[in-house]
């Protein structure tokens, strides 16, 4: 979708919106005069403004991205205009409860994002919202897809989503985090122990995104016959290592629609 017309207000200005700010940018989706970024912290936006010269103000544009704490939504909401497209990345705010709140048939889209956006290898999902059109989703993928990968799914979806990739980096981080401490137990100094462990995490991800082989073939590759690796798998799936995240994952989803009163 080419946004080049658009003008994209961010409302809140956080990691978040700094890090898709940064995307748009780089990905030159849209020119930095037609970003605009609004937030109660005046010296955030200053920031913002010498860090990347775009504009500040109120976030009045053809698209207006609510990136406001989920407990300000609703204050956020009540001076805006119900006009143009809306894309929230709200964790746990339904389409239904935004297009409560502004009134009227607004255009509204969903989207779960997770952190390593900030370093443009995020993995975010969309779902539309009950007056969303196509394009509106295909706006809302070209301004994601400047900080990683966009997958479309039904709204009802989002919350396996929240636990599987909103919440899966921190799963990712205590998996490195129990490598290091493996690795210091057997003797390694800590700072190659982290390198270590940190370059192994990237490169299988990166083996999986290559898309040759999936988890199941490459994990067969590695586990010779009788070796380090294979004994070192018989421990994980005899403490069901895979039911483990299973478990995880349920309790994060479930959790999800908790907060969303669902």
């Amino acid at each position: 979708m080419n946004l080049k017309n658009k003008t994209i207000a961010f409302l809140g200005a956080g990691n978040m919106a700094e890090a898709l700010i940064r995307g748009l940018l780089a990905a030159k989706i849209v020119p930095a005069a037609q970003i605009i970024a609004h937030d109660i912290r005046t010296d955030r936006l200053e920031e913002l403004r010498k860090t990347f010269g775009i504009r500040t103000g109120k976030p009045e544009a053809d698209i207006i991205i609510l990136a406001v704490k989920p407990q300000q939504m609703n204050a956020a909401l009540s001076d805006i205009k119900p006009a143009g497209l809306f894309i929230s990345i709200a964790a746990g705010i339904t389409t239904a409860q935004i297009e409560k709140e502004l009134g009227g048939r607004p255009r509204v889209i969903r989207a779960m994002p997770n952190t390593p956006a900030l370093v443009g290898a995020g993995a975010a999902a969309i779902a539309a919202g009950k007056f969303a059109l196509l394009d509106d989703l295909a706006s809302a993928e070209t301004i994601l897809q400047a900080v990683g990968t966009v997958v479309r799914v039904e709204e009802k979806d989002l919350d396996a989503v929240t636990a599987l990739s909103g919440s899966g980096p921190a799963y990712i981080f205590l998996v490195a985090e129990a490598l290091i401490a493996a690795g210091i137990a057997e003797g390694l100094a800590p700072v190659i122990a982290q390198r270590l462990a940190f370059q192994t995490v990237l490169g299988a991800a990166l083996l999986l995104l290559e898309g040759k082989d999936g988890p199941v073939e490459l994990r067969r590759k590695v586990t010779s016959p009788g070796g380090t690796t294979e004994a070192a798998v018989e421990v994980l799936l005899a403490q069901k290592l895979p039911e483990i995240f299973v478990e995880a994952v349920t309790a994060a989803a479930k959790r999800s629609r908790q907060l969303a009163g669902q």
